[in-house]
C-alpha cells in the first residue's frame, strides 16, 4: 500500500486499540452488522465500561467486515479490514487464482510486495506457499500480521517494497514476486486516481526489472490500461466476475503462459474459479444451430447450463482479425453484448470469429448471428424489431408495446438513457429492452435502435 493511501491518524488510533485481545474478543462478540442498531449498541457498550474509542473502532471494524463479505465470504468474519482495503484488496475467488499461477508453476517462495490487507498473501498461504508479506504502512501491516496468523509459512515485513532485498529474506530468497501497485493518491480530503504506469507505486519499469532478473512475477493493474504500456513479455489477463472487470493481471516468465499474449477471462455467476488450462467451455450452440450439442465439448448441455460458469478466450498474438468481410455484416436474428474482459482484452473480433458471429459495425463491441450461440462470454438477446433512432418514434413504440420498465444500452451514440427513458415516458406493464447503436452495410453508416430480449 502507497503511505499515501495508508489509514488516517484516527483510523491508525482505532486500530491501535482494537488490535489487542481485548479489543478483538469484543469485536467477535458481536453479532451479525446491523447499521439500524449501532447507536443502540455503541450507548450500551459505552455504558458497559468500553473506551468510547474502541468502541468507535470495533463497530467500524464490524461495518467493515459486513461490506467486506461480498469479497470473501464466510472468511471476513475472521479477518481485520481498513477503509481503504476493503475497497482495494483483491476478491478472494480472484486472490485464488492468482495463488494457483504460482502453484501450478512450482513456486515455493512468494514475496507480496504491497500486500494491503494480506488477501493475496492470504490465497498464497492456502496453498502451502512461503509468503513474505511486504507492507510500508505499519498499521497495514499490523492488519496483515492478524489476517495471516495462523499460517505458519506466511510472515509479514514492515519495508518500502522497492528497496527490499530480495535475495536476503528470512525465508530464504525470493522465487516469485506479486504485486498490486497502488493506483490511487490521496491528498487534501480526497482520492484521485493514477492513469501514468510510471506514476503508480511501485512504478511498472519496477515491475519489469524484476521480471528481467528470472524472477516469476504477477502484477495486478486496472483493466483500463492502454495496451501499448502492457510490456509484450507478459501475459495480459483480463479479469471480469458478475459482470464487473475487476483486474488485468500481467504474467511474467514462469507463471507466464507461452502460448498467450492476451486473454479474457469471465467468471461466472457462483464466483467459482476455472483453472488456467482446464477444460474450454467457451461456446454452446443452441438447438437451432447446425451441430447443436457439440460446440467445442461434445459433453456441453444445448440449454445453456454452461454459458453460467467461467469461460476464457485467449490469443497467443497482439493481433485480431479484421471486422471485415463475413466479420462485418447485418442484424441478424440474435444480438450479443460482449463481456467487458473481451472488449478491454481487445478480442471482440476474437470472439466473433469463434462464435461465427459478426460485427454490426466495425468500431463498436456489438455482435450478431443468425442462428443462437451460448457463451458465458458474451450476453445473448433476440432481436425483436430494428427501429428508426428517433423519439418520436420510439415513444410511440414503447406505448404501443404497452412498456412501463425500460431498460436502455447504448454504443457508439451520444444518447443519454436517462433523459432518454424521461421523453420515452414508460408507463405500462410490460418490461423492454431497447439497444441505441450504429450499423454499418455496404460503407454507409446509420443509427438505429434494436429491441431486444434478454435470452434465459
Amino acid at each position: 500500500m502507497n503511505a499515501s493511501t495508508a489509514p488516517d491518524d484516527a483510523e491508525t488510533r482505532g486500530l491501535a486499540q482494537l488490535l489487542t485481545p481485548q479489543g478483538m474478543r469484543l469485536l467477535d462478540s458481536l453479532g451479525p452488522y446491523d447499521p439500524d442498531a449501532t447507536l443502540a449498541l455503541s450507548q450500551s457498550l459505552r455504558a458497559q465500561g468500553h473506551d468510547p474509542e474502541l468502541v468507535a473502532a470495533v463497530l467500524t471494524q464490524s461495518r467493515l467486515r459486513a461490506k467486506a463479505h461480498a469479497k470473501f465470504g464466510d472468511f471476513a468474519r475472521h479477518m481485520v479490514f481498513t477503509r481503504d482495503g476493503v475497497e482495494q484488496a483483491t476478491r478472494w475467488s480472484v486472490a485464488a487464482l492468482h495463488a494457483q499461477r504460482f502453484a501450478q508453476a512450482g513456486i515455493e517462495h512468494v514475496v507480496d510486495l504491497g500486500c494491503g490487507i494480506g488477501a493475496d498473501s492470504l490465497a498464497l498461504a492456502a496453498l502451502d506457499r512461503t509468503v513474505t508479506a511486504v507492507e510500508l504502512d505499519p498499521a497495514t501491516a499490523a492488519v496483515a500480521t492478524v489476517n495471516l496468523t495462523g499460517w505458519p509459512r506466511a510472515r509479514v515485513v514492515c519495508a518500502d517494497a522497492q528497496s527490499l532485498d530480495l535475495d536476503a529474506l528470512e525465508s530464504g530468497p525470493a522465487q516469485g514476486v506479486w504485486l498490486d501497485p497502488a493506483r490511487r493518491v490521496s491528498g487534501h480530503g480526497r482520492t484521485r486516481r493514477l492513469f501514468d504506469p510510471e506514476a503508480f507505486s511501485p512504478p511498472l519499469s519496477f515491475v519489469t526489472d524484476l521480471a528481467d532478473r528470472g524472477l516469476a512475477v504477477g502484477a495486478k493493474l486496472g483493466p483500463g490500461i492502454p495496451h501499448e504500456h502492457v510490456p509484450r513479455a507478459a501475459e495480459a489477463q483480463w479479469i471480469s466476475q458478475h459482470g464487473d472487470v475487476v483486474e488485468v493481471a500481467l504474467w511474467f516468465n514462469a507463471v507466464r503462459r507461452p502460448d498467450v499474449a492476451r486473454a479474457a477471462l469471465v467468471l461466472g455467476h457462483d464466483g467459482a474459479p476455472r483453472l488456467p488450462g482446464a477444460a474450454d467451455d467457451t461456446l454452446v450452440p443452441g438447438d437451432d444451430a447446425p451441430g447443436a450439442g457439440g460446440g467445442r465439448n461434445g459433453d456441453a448441455s444445448r440449454d445453456g447450463a454452461a454459458a453460467s460458469s467461467a469461460a476464457e478466450l485467449t490469443s497467443a498474438t497482439w493481433e485480431s482479425p479484421a471486422a471485415e468481410g463475413d466479420l462485418l455484416g447485418a442484424v441478424g436474428q440474435y444480438f450479443y453484448e460482449p463481456d467487458g474482459a473481451v472488449i478491454r482484452a481487445g478480442l471482440v473480433t476474437d470472439l466473433a470469429q469463434r462464435m461465427g458471429a459478426r460485427l454490426i459495425h466495425p468500431a463498436i463491441a456489438y455482435l450478431s448471428s443468425d442462428t443462437l450461440v451460448h457463451t458465458p462470454l458474451a450476453t445473448a438477446y433476440e432481436v425483436r424489431e430494428v427501429l428508426p433512432h428517433t423519439v418520436k418514434t420510439l415513444k410511440k413504440w414503447v406505448r404501443e408495446q404497452d412498456v412501463g420498465t425500460l431498460e436502455i444500452k447504448k454504443r457508439g451514440t451520444d444518447v443519454t438513457p436517462e433523459q432518454l427513458r424521461q421523453q420515452l415516458a414508460p408507463r405500462g406493464t410490460q418490461r423492454a429492452t431497447l439497444v441505441m447503436t450504429r450499423l454499418e452495410q455496404a460503407g454507409k453508416e446509420r443509427r438505429v435502435v434494436l429491441a431486444v430480449n434478454l435470452v434465459h
